[in-house]
């Protein structure tokens, strides 16, 4: 059995914001909020990064119209013990899952770790 990092990615809708900074700021604070009511501290939350397609630089993930923001979250945690970056991202995407209910969710990379939590 091996120990795992694994990256999701999660959108997250808000409404009634002002601007894009506005729309980060919410995201990453609610998405912490819930995380922690469900004890999951070690999730790790960051607004997301977008290529761009004109030059490839990346820029935060996020989208306003009509006072509604989308915000692409990245969100990071380690797995311990799984049988297999397949094994790991489902245990992953069921935790976050949970506390998270009614966000996409999907896995966007795993990676096996020397067990310390790092790479």
């Amino acid at each position: 059995m091996s120990n795992y990092l694994v990256g999701m990615e999660a959108a997250w809708l808000v409404r009634d914001v002002d601007g894009v900074d506005d729309a980060i700021g919410v995201a990453v604070s609610e998405a912490g909020k819930r995380l922690n009511a469900a004890s999951m501290e070690y999730v790790e939350v960051e607004v997301g990064a977008t290529g761009c397609p004109a030059c490839g630089e990346p820029f935060d993930s996020a989208f306003i119209a009509a006072e509604t923001g989308l915000v692409g979250l990245a969100l990071e945690m380690e797995v311990f013990n799984a049988d297999s970056e397949e094994h790991a991202s489902r245990i992953a995407k069921s935790e976050v899952g949970g506390a998270l209910r009614d966000v996409p969710l999907s896995v966007v990379e795993v990676f096996e770790t020397d067990g310390n939590g790092e790479d």
